[in-house]
Parts: C-alpha cells; sequence; structure tokens
C-alpha cells in the first residue's frame, strides 16, 4: 500500500524514512514473487502452494504494520486528495487491500493440508478469480506509486495498463492452459489402488462410474492432465472416476460397471468436450448407453465427474433408465472447483425412489491419494 513522502519537515526526517522504505520495498517485491509463483500451482503441487501462502499473508501483515501511521491518516481524513491520481491510487489501495483478505478466506477455505476444517468460500475457480484480480490490482497499485513520481505520465499510463492486463490473463487465462497442457500425472496403479480391505455391511453394492475413457474418440498423442479426467497408471492411459472405481472394487470386493456410450463418442479435445457437453447439458440430451443391470442389488455406488456443476448426461442416462425403487446411491463426485455442486440434485431427479447420499466429493488432484479416504467411509459406515 503505496505512501507518498513529504519531506516538507527538512533532511533529517528524509533520512529518517529511508530504512523503512527499503524494508517496505523488500516485503512488497516479496509478496510480488509470491503472487507469481502461487500460479505455478501446476508444477508446485498443493503443499507448497499452500505453505507460500501463508508466507505471502505474513508479509500482508507486516506490510500493514509498517504502513499503520499511513493506514491512520487515511481513516482519520488527513491524506491529501487534491490530485486524481492520488484518489485513484487510494482506491485501488482499499480495493487490493479488500481483495487480498477475501482471498486469504479463500484459501482457507479450498486448503486441503493446513485448513481442510474451514469450509468457507471453499470454491477453487472463486479462488483463482480472486488471486487473479489481486495480481492485477497488485501490478497497478504498485504501478501508481512510480506514476506519481514520474514526469512521463503518458508512458507511465500505457505500460501500467499493460502490465495489469498481462497479470489479469495470466491468472484467468494463462493458469487453466498451463493446467489443462503442460502437466502430466503419472502414479503406480497398485500403490495407488490396492491395500487394505474392509466388510461392506449388508449385501454388497455395485459400483457404477462414468470417465472419459471408454466414451472418447482420443488422439494417439492425447496428454494424460489431472485437470482434464486423465492420468497414466503403469503408462496406460486411465480415467479419474475408474480408477476410484477399482480403488472401491479392491477395498469392497464388489462389482463395478462403467457407463459407455454406445453412439457418438466425445471428441478428444478437453475443451472441445466441455463444450460438446454444455450443448448437451442445455438441450437436456440423454445420449445412448449400454444396459447396466441394477436389479440384484440394494445399494450403488455412483462415481462422477462434475460437469458444468452436475452429472454429465449420461449418468442421467443411466439414472432414470432404471428403477430405484427402495435402492439407495451413494455419491463420488470428482472435480475441479468444490462440492457437489447441483449434481446431487439431479441424481434425486432422475433416481426416482431412491435414497441419495452424498459420500465425498474429491479434487481432481486428489484422486490418486484417495483410497484411504475411501477405506475409512466403508469402515465408517
Amino acid at each position: 500500500m503505496s505512501e507518498y513522502i513529504d519531506d516538507t519537515k527538512g533532511k533529517k526526517l528524509g533520512k529518517k524514512r529511508r530504512r523503512p522504505n527499503l524494508i517496505i520495498l523488500t516485503v512488497d517485491v516479496l509478496m510480488y514473487a509470491i503472487l507469481l509463483l502461487q500460479m505455478l500451482y501446476v508444477f508446485t503441487g498443493n503443499n507448497i502452494h499452500e505453505i507460500t501462502g501463508i508466507i505471502f499473508f505474513v508479509c500482508f501483515i507486516l506490510h500493514l504494520l509498517i504502513k499503520l501511521d499511513w493506514i491512520k491518516s487515511l481513516l482519520k481524513g488527513k491524506i491529501s486528495m487534491k490530485s486524481k491520481a492520488r484518489v485513484f491510487s487510494t482506491v485501488v489501495t482499499c480495493l487490493l487491500f479488500a481483495c487480498i483478505i477475501t482471498l486469504m478466506l479463500s484459501s482457507m477455505g479450498v486448503s486441503r493440508l493446513i485448513f481442510p476444517w474451514f469450509k468457507v468460500l471453499g470454491s477453487s475457480d472463486l479462488h483463482r478469480y480472486l488471486a487473479s484480480a489481486a495480481l492485477a490490482l497488485a501490478a497497478l497499485h504498485g504501478g501508481m506509486y512510480f506514476y506519481v513520481r514520474t514526469e512521463k505520465k503518458k508512458k507511465a499510463t500505457v505500460f501500467i495498463s499493460l502490465i495489469t492486463v498481462l497479470c489479469l490473463c495470466i491468472g484467468l487465462f494463462g493458469v487453466p492452459y498451463i493446467n489443462r497442457h503442460f502437466r502430466t500425472v503419472s502414479i503406480d496403479y497398485s500403490d495407488a489402488v490396492k491395500g487394505e480391505k474392509a466388510e461392506w455391511k449388508g449385501s454388497k453394492p455395485l459400483v457404477v462410474y462414468f470417465t472419459r475413457l471408454g466414451n472418447t474418440d482420443f488422439d494417439d498423442d492425447v496428454d494424460a492432465v489431472s485437470g482434464a479426467s486423465l492420468m497414466y497408471a503403469d503408462d496406460k492411459l486411465t480415467g479419474n472416476d475408474q480408477l476410484l472405481a477399482d480403488m472401491l472394487e479392491d477395498i469392497i470386493d464388489c462389482d463395478k460397471k462403467a457407463i459407455t456410450l454406445t453412439q457418438k463418442k466425445y471428441p478428444s479435445s478437453y475443451n472441445a468436450t466441455i463444450s460438446e457437453a454444455s450443448k448437451e447439458l442445455k438441450a437436456n440430451a440423454r445420449p445412448d448407453i449400454e444396459p447396466i443391470d441394477v436389479s440384484g442389488y440394494d445399494s450403488i455406488i455412483l462415481v462422477y465427474p462434475l460437469w458444468w456443476g452436475t452429472v454429465p448426461p449420461a449418468v442421467s442416462t443411466f439414472l432414470e433408465s432404471s428403477s430405484f425403487d427402495g435402492k439407495t446411491i451413494y455419491l463420488i463426485a470428482t472435480q475441479g472447483s468444490s462440492g457437489f455442486s447441483s449434481s446431487t440434485k439431479a441424481v434425486k431427479e432422475s433416481a426416482k425412489g431412491a435414497e441419495v447420499i452424498e459420500v465425498m466429493s474429491i479434487y481432481c488432484d486428489d484422486v490418486p491419494k484417495s483410497r484411504d479416504k475411501l477405506l475409512d467411509w466403508v469402515k465408517s459406515r
């Protein structure tokens, strides 16, 4: 938060202010660096992302303490607002403060390591939007500090505007693009799937899952990107939801069946698939699938990805093509945002007569390490 120095009281005061300004500069540069590092979540992983996030907020608090006199002066109306640049800079500073505070709450809401118990503002999409806004406002905030000191106002305005737009684009478009195209996930299948068994209370359930694998005409060189619901397990292309179904099959020793399209498949490109899914959902489409007989089961564990906040159309086809009277459907959703969104409501509307129970919503990055969570759930029933 920029403080404009007015050395009208003489050189002695100016000397006293040089040291704090060096501290402020160091803290600010560190905060900018951390913000940019946080945008590389794809490569750093969740743990480093959360730890560096804590460091960022410690720097932020330190920044506020250093600027405490300026903040008090602002609140008391003692900061001069004679120029438009000063007014604009102050507004940006206040917006940045509010954005960072909200970002802090959002960071806790999406935390899976340090604050897993905190559920407020737990949307990954919201978190990314706030981080993008914070980076852009921080660039604008820092730019205004130099704007008031330069005589080349027009060039400074153009430069600051470009940097601000660039920062916004990095967060909104650059990060998702990197996540979709530059990270390949590879795991050891046995380590992820095999392990301790657990007894299912009552008759064994049927695990039904939907994944892009088997329902997509993949190109030969398709990348296995976690955010696109794919990974390599022992160098074999595997779907996130397929892996979870395999885990459940190993834990419970039960049957499992895949929801498989019988006609048109989805395109290889993840973005093209999302676009196609959007069209299907708007048209309330019900694509044809291979029949799945659920008559011999009292319980169904349904594993599915969230598409536009709800179940894929093929899952709705499955739910509407069978009788679920007196049956229990347990929901396990995979997602790149948070929660079950509107999928639970959609399942209840499609599976008439079934008791629908939310089990867990698993973030896409966490799928390979979810066996213990599934095991604990089966044990706790």
